[in-house]
């Protein structure tokens, strides 16, 4: 796997117009193209699936704060490529876009979405249980549709329901009024529209789970490294913008259901 994708990422970067054609459009070469596979720096988001994959590749990285900004370490030149999910680079790059001169390569893992809660919660089960409401009722795939991943959306029909224990999570939540839910801004799961308010497919989503609860939402940014603490330490509820379900996250957290396919991609510049 890491010689083919050091293979075609360098194709790409190196051999101008016909590569660049080849990975999807066409277009000059970037001023990386005479850096060879392993003088390439990506840039990454810290403790993302995206740094991790880079990692076991063996990859030079640039770890930075958010899939956001390693789109701008790619775009401003000060790294080469990065690597973020699938889905972001489908809101985020080419026509139309912030970035219309940076294009995904090739797609480096598999993965899905969850919902991260707390270890031994039962709130894991009520959000599935939502999910398959609005599965049911089209809610769910209309909101997809806003936000243009109903193509990786996952089906929860057959997802096992249970009754919330009484004295765990959902009481917990309803007991303080509010669901707290640990976010970066990630388009188009969870990001600010013109006026502030958090919107994207995950944002709507939490707040479909908030109203099934009974009590208010709101949305807290987070170091994505620190995920896992700020959960643990009950400064939030639940962990919901886009994560992807890798062993350690599954080994920390009691997750959702998957609800969406995704995979991490090479984004590179293009003149």
């Amino acid at each position: 796997m890491k010689k083919r994708v050091s293979v075609l990422l360098t194709m790409c970067l190196v051999l101008g117009t016909a590569a660049f054609t080849g990975c999807g459009k066409e277009g000059g070469a970037s001023e990386a193209q005479s850096k060879t596979s392993e003088d390439i720096v990506y840039a990454v988001e810290a403790g993302s699936a995206g740094e991790a994959v880079a990692q076991e590749n063996g990859y030079k990285i640039n770890s930075v704060a958010s899939q956001a900004d390693a789109l701008m370490e790619v775009a401003s030149g000060t790294s080469d490529a990065a690597i973020i999910d699938l889905l972001m680079a489908g809101a985020m790059i080419g026509e139309g876009t912030s970035y219309p001169n940076l294009i995904h390569t090739n797609e480096l893992t598999s993965e899905k979405y969850g919902v991260g809660c707390r270890k031994g919660s039962d709130l894991p089960a009520f959000i599935n249980g939502v999910f398959f409401q609005a599965e049911k009722d089209g809610s769910l795939g209309e909101i997809a549709e806003t936000y243009g991943v109903q193509e990786s959306l996952l089906s929860f029909a057959g997802t096992e329901m249970s009754d919330p224990s009484g004295d765990g999570d959902v009481a917990y939540i309803q007991g303080k009024g509010t669901l707290i839910v640990g976010i970066t801004d990630f388009a188009p799961m969870d990001y600010k529209d013109e006026s502030g308010k958090w919107i994207g497919f995950d944002a709507d989503m939490a707040r479909k789970v908030a109203d099934a609860l009974g009590v208010e939402v709101s949305f807290v940014e987070i170091d994505w490294d620190n995920k896992i603490m700020e959960l643990d330490s009950k400064n939030i509820d639940v962990v919901w913008n886009g994560m992807t379900l890798t062993d350690e996250v599954l080994a920390a957290m009691d997750c959702s259901a998957p609800y969406c396919n995704n995979a991490q991609v090479v984004v590179i510049p293009i003149d």
